[in-house]
């Protein structure tokens, strides 16, 4: 292959680097300037607020979340790992038991301590 072969690629990749920051500075040079006091109040989907907007949070809700973006993850390197499973040898296959197994671990893991319980 050439280098002229690799020109729509490298095109591609110079759009895809420089268009958000196009987009950004473009939304900011095109929006109008309105500055009110109401656009600073907090949305609850029409109503009126109803004290402070910012209140503690518990940690159980963030460990909930990043145990399901890891296991949303990890669910799709299975199922691509399960897509080419009949040409694969079975040192693949253990180590892919070993990986399900050890992420397995760490779900008990997690679900047992004392923060993640009450979720």
């Amino acid at each position: 292959m050439t280098q002229a072969d690799y020109l729509p690629v490298a095109i591609f990749a110079l759009v895809a680097l420089i268009f958000p920051f196009l987009a950004f500075f473009a939304t900011r040079f095109f929006r109008p300037q309105k500055p009110e006091p109401q656009k600073a109040r907090t949305y609850e989907c029409g109503e009126v607020p109803v004290g402070e907007a910012r209140i503690q949070f518990s940690f159980q809700y963030y460990i909930f979340a990043l145990i399901f973006v890891v296991f949303d993850s990890v669910s799709i390197f299975v199922l691509l790992w399960a897509l080419v499973l009949p040409g694969l040898d079975l040192v693949a296959k253990l180590y892919m038991m070993l990986f399900i197994s050890v992420l397995f671990g760490v779900l008990v893991h997690a679900l047992k301590k004392e923060e993640t319980v009450n979720i």
